[in-house]
This record gives C-alpha cells, structure tokens and sequence, in this order.
C-alpha cells in the first residue's frame, strides 16, 4: 500500500500516529480489538487494529494479559525453585526453558553436567520442540479451518508426551533438569519406546506436509503473505524458525554448540521468502530434523551417573541422607536454604523453539538469585506485527499472527 490513501474526506496517512487516533480517526477508518477473548489469539494477547474497509492500516499488540511476574517472582525462591517457573514461560516447550535456566546457573558457578545427561538433555529437548513445532503447524492449518489436519498433528504431540511423562513425571510442566545433571534416568524400556514412537510423529508429519503444502487454499492462504526480509528481520531481532525462514542461516545450535549438539548430524532447514508459508514449511522440516537428532541422541548416550556426586550442589542420596549426619546436613542445607551460587553475572543462550532463549542472571552470593531476566524469542517477533500485518487483510492476520507463535508465557513473563 502506498504511504498515502484516498478517501472522500480527503487525502489521509495510512500510517497515522498510534497515540492520535483516539483524537483524529477518520471516518473512513474502524478501529477494531480483537481478542484478549479470542481463540485465534489463544487466550493471551489484544490487536487494536485501524481498518480501512478489512484493509489493515495499522495493528498495535497489547500484551499483559498472562503475566505472572517472572523476574520478581524468581527473587524470592532458591536457584532450584526457579524452575518450576521456567516450565511456564514457553509451555509448549517447558524442557527447553529448564534446561536454558539450569545451564546459565551452572555456568555462574563453574561446573558442567554429566555425559549422560547432556545426552539426555538433548534428547528430551528435541522432543519437546517437535511438540512444539507441531503445535504451531497444526494450528494454522485448524485456524484456516482444517480440523482434521489438525488431529494428525495433535496425536502425533500427544505420543510424544507420554514419552516425556514416563521420563520426567509430567506432560507439561515437568521441571525435570537439575544443576549439575537431570531429575531422572531414562526408565526400563523408554529408549526403545521413543525409538518405535519417532516412525510414527514422522508419518503424522508427512501427513501434515501433504495435507497442507500443495492444498491450493492453504498455498493461497500463505504464500506472499506477512512477508520480511533478511535483513529486516535482523533488525527486529528475530531469531529462531522465523529468521531463517527469511533466508538468514542461524541456529545456536551450530553457531555456538552447547552440551553435545557438536556432536549430532542435522541440517538447519532455510526459506527464501520469509512468509508463513516458509514459516510453516522451516518448522515442518525443523520437526524431521529433531527427530534425527533424538535417534542420534540415544544412540551414542553411554552409561553413567544424572547428577554430579557434588553435595554442594546436589541432592545426596537417600542412602547417605538416612544413614549419616553429613548426608542428613547437606539435604537440610540445599532444602531450606538453596545453593549458594558465587557472586557475579552471566547472560547464557539457547536455541528454544520459538528462537534464542536467553537468561541474564545475577548473582549476590546467597542462596537465591538476586535479579533474573529472560530474553523471550517471541517477544521482539510480536513487536514486529504491526510492520508484518501493515497492508494486509483482515482474513491474513490469522496465518501471520500463527507463524511467529506467540507464546503468552514467554513473552509476557
């Protein structure tokens, strides 16, 4: 749309101050909220949109309506008791916000996790990001009005999570990781049973593909659409699946390799438009890429210990809680007073589904966190929609709003 429109009235800005619409709001001109009470919206987020005619003249995002107070929040619990409140930030994902959080504590003190739960790790986070990414692929599909798509998708995630139930206890919420290593080992029969469930998310999945990326209304319905480029979407400060479907190829994964990600085969798949069709397809391809890297994962994982032997740190074992004063003391030491994590600050980044996932901690010396802050990948890509939605149609917002999926939890904190 040109910088200029021609109504009646006369000639006025399409891109009219946010702050004097109120005042001046031509009469050609609606202004229309959608949401927070919207399934499109999921729950969590307002549009004030201007329309001229279902022409989108101007979209301003209003968050806030699933905040918790994330930072504050974690400035009153011990370093351990964080992590409940990472599973809250992306949902979805909750494996890849704990294990974000617990490596930048353990980078503040200076130690490493066992080569078994690196292992582990890698393995339960690549399986959350394909629940993830299936998610977000399954709901653009049902918000365009493909139900049925959307039940592939969704009992391929649900398969999933009961690999993830039966190795960390909860679907969702599962606070698994630990500093020093994880929660939990692999229970009897788990690698064989995520090894017999990868065949069939990877059938769902191609499902999916042919449901949707030759379906001439699909197609119709995303290509060209919310469209940015390379070097603009640097500028915004996306990362993550919606940058590289704009052509720009970065993943944390192979830029900065954490735990044992050197060590896996994987491509990072690429788009050339960066519309939503390329949004959906990076993702799809994103979702066979992790599956690889969870086959990969399990098959090299030796032997060993979950957790560091470092009762500083770590829990003691039972045996040594019931059976001597120092067991006994560390226990009641890390419980009621937390660990006492050194003085200083560090900023440690992931690759989360959605982007880099950063934590900028800060520590006093006493056994809980004195500031933390997170850098949420889909904040900087939601500050962005009023540039992607601009020009668009009223029945594009829908597409465009689900192929950066906004995660309330992350963005709002």
């Amino acid at each position: 749309m040109s910088e200029t429109q021609s109504h009646s009235a006369g000639v006025v800005p399409v891109n009219p101050d946010p702050l004097e619409l109120d005042d001046e709001l031509p009469s050609a001109f609606t202004k229309v909220k959608l949401g927070p009470s919207h399934p499109a919206t999921h729950g969590t987020v307002r549009l004030n949109m201007t329309l001229d005619g279902e022409r989108i003249v101007e979209c301003i995002p209003e968050i806030g309506f699933l905040h918790r107070g994330f930072s504050k929040s974690s400035e009153n619990a011990t370093w351990h008791q964080v992590l409940p409140y990472t599973d809250r930030l992306n949902y979805v994902s909750p494996i890849l916000n704990n294990v974000g959080y617990i490596m930048g504590v353990e980078k503040l003190i200076g130690i490493t996790d066992t080569e078994r739960s690196k292992y582990l790790r890698v393995a339960a986070g690549e399986i959350s990001r394909i629940c993830d990414h299936l998610t977000c692929v399954s709901a653009i599909g049902l918000e365009l009005g493909a139900m049925s798509a959307f039940l592939y998708g969704v009992e391929a995630r649900e398969i999933l999570w009961d690999r993830v139930a039966e190795l960390t206890g909860a679907r969702m919420t599962t606070s698994w990781t630990r500093i020093g290593g994880v929660a939990t080992d692999a229970p009897i029969g788990w690698i064989e049973r995520v090894k017999e469930t990868i065949p069939r998310v990877l059938e769902l999945t191609d499902e999916l593909d042919k449901l949707f990326s030759k379906n001439r209304i699909f197609v119709d319905r995303t290509r060209n659409v919310g469209v940015i480029g390379a070097d603009e979407a640097i500028s915004w400060g996306f990362t993550g699946p919606a940058l590289r479907a704009s052509g720009v190829d970065y993943d944390i994964r192979k830029a900065h390799p954490y735990l044992v990600y050197d060590r896996m085969e994987f491509s990072v798949p690429l788009g050339s438009r960066g519309d939503t069709f390329d949004r959906y397809l990076c993702r799809l391809e994103e979702i066979r890429q992790s599956a690889k890297i969870v086959l990969q994962a399990l098959e090299q994982m030796p032997p060993g210990p979950i957790i560091i032997d470092d009762w500083r740190y770590a829990l003691p074992p039972k045996k040594d809680v019931f059976s001597s004063i120092e067991g006994v003391m560390a226990h009641f030491k890390l419980i009621m007073e937390g660990i006492h994590v050194p003085a200083g600050e560090v900023y440690s980044f992931t690759e989360g589904s959605n982007g880099e996932l950063g934590f900028h901690l800060v520590s006093n010396g006493a056994g809980k966190p004195y500031a933390i802050q997170v850098r949420a990948p889909g904040f900087p890509i939601v500050g962005a929609l009023p540039r992607l939605l601009h020009g668009h149609s009223l029945g594009d917002l829908i597409p465009i709003f689900d192929s950066i999926n906004m995660i309330g939890g992350e963005v709002e904190q």
